[in-house]
């Protein structure tokens, strides 16, 4: 079999992850390899933690990247902090409360599910209630609920959760680095990402951060595999050793404990996305994000489709709008890729076949690609039977730029 040089098609991803790597994260990924111990690679891991905590807005001293997609780091800090019997909260609003719920099932914690219909969020006095009845160790939630678009209010939550001693654990896998996010003021224990969706580089890596009230757990579960330390021995150990976050971070720590091979060319990538967000600013990011989204959300509704979100607890970086009466998302989604060169997604679950999510993140949250994402759904949907405002959905959203002033983020 004779096979050609790889040529993968240009597109436009307007889904909610994985998204357009930045150029320049690419750029940075095709230096050489150098080893894992190399002074330089050693450098920019320590460069890497400092810019991870100004991105979760955090002093906490533990900051760095696990190797693997965004449900590693979930599944790292889970099974480092939950020991067989532990009582955890779950509260879930859509499939990826349910993922967290399924990790801490197989931690072998005593887990409350707590289900709400999926495109609502929790008010925090329900909440408040279900913590003080069940009085867990660890309560788990989604921030951004990327199969809904959804986003959770986690500041009250996260103060009630350290007046009554429970641990939050928080998933901000959309949201980091295109909505407010404040590991600190929130009073967040544990905040878990990934680098595919607002912070615009390739999957591979989960970001995450724990304060010492994690700390002091990881500490007390502590034991170095046998052959790097032959004598060690700790009941408690931590059930995996991939994801075991007490030696993970003594490898990104001082004594470099050789717990595995970094994947050096991610890490390149890792900071020089970093380094992008902070040049930007990440406040200015966020409002970058927040009004492409906006705009995006004026067109649609411009052009009569309907919006699927409570627009008052929407995330600003996912819209979902409804599948219209007569037609087949599925080859709407066909259409937008085959001939117009933009990705967007379908539902998950319950939504399946009766939305179609689209997300503006990272690198592709750009004018451009709002407007040529609103113009080719227009299109796609009417050549498919919709009956919509056809030309007033991009209208709008020109109109909604228009009244933007020119030093807007954008």
């Amino acid at each position: 079999m004779s096979l050609s040089e790889l040529v993968v098609p240009k597109h436009s991803i307007m889904t909610p992850g994985p998204v357009e790597a930045d150029p320049r994260v690419l750029q940075a990924m095709a230096n050489p390899i150098i080893g894992q111990f190399d002074p330089a690679l050693l450098n920019m891991m320590d460069e890497t933690k400092e810019l991870l905590k100004y991105l979760f807005k955090t002093n906490n001293a533990e900051a760095y990247p696990v190797s693997g997609t965004a449900r590693s780091g979930a599944e790292a800090v889970l099974n480092s902090i939950i020991e067989p019997g532990d009582k955890v909260l779950v509260p879930s609003f859509g499939r990826f409360g349910y993922l967290l719920a399924e990790m801490v099932e197989r931690s072998g914690a005593e887990m409350k599910l707590l289900e709400q219909e999926w495109g609502k969020v929790y008010d925090v006095e329900t909440l408040k209630k279900e913590i003080k009845a069940f009085n867990p160790k660890v309560v788990a939630i989604v921030h951004g609920e990327s199969s809904t678009g959804a986003l959770q209010p986690l500041e009250e939550l996260g103060k009630f959760c350290r007046e009554n001693d429970v641990l939050l654990v928080v998933d901000c896998v959309p949201t980091l680095g295109g909505v407010e996010f404040k590991t600190d003021e929130w009073f967040i224990d544990a905040a878990i990402s990934g680098t595919q969706k607002c912070l615009a580089i390739p999957t591979g890596y989960s970001p995450l951060t724990y304060n010492d009230r994690v700390g002091k757990i990881l500490e007390e579960r502590k034991k170095i595999e046998k052959g790097l330390d032959y004598d060690a021995v700790n009941p408690r150990r931590i059930q995996s050793n991939y994801f075991d976050l007490s030696q993970i971070q003594e490898y990104w720590g001082p004594s470099r404990l050789n717990h595995h091979t970094e994947p050096t060319t991610l890490l390149y990538g890792l900071r020089e996305g970093l380094r992008i967000i902070k040049e930007e600013g990440i406040d200015n990011r966020i409002k970058r994000h927040t009004l492409h989204g906006e705009a995006l959300v004026a067109g649609l509704q411009g052009a009569g489709i309907k919006i699927f979100n409570d627009l008052d607890t929407k995330m600003p970086v996912v819209t979902l709008i409804e599948t219209p009466e007569g037609v087949d998302e599925a080859k709407v989604r066909a259409t937008m890729v085959n001939e117009f060169g933009i990705e967007i997604a379908g539902g998950f679950g319950p939504l399946a076949g009766k939305t179609i999510r689209i997300g503006n993140m990272g690198y592709g949250c750009r004018k451009d690609n709002i407007l040529g994402c609103i113009a080719a759904l227009e299109a796609t949907l009417s050549y498919h039977g919709a009956k919509i405002n056809r030309g007033d959905g991009i209208q709008a959203a020109l109109e909604y730029y228009a009244k933007l002033g020119d030093d807007q983020p954008l």
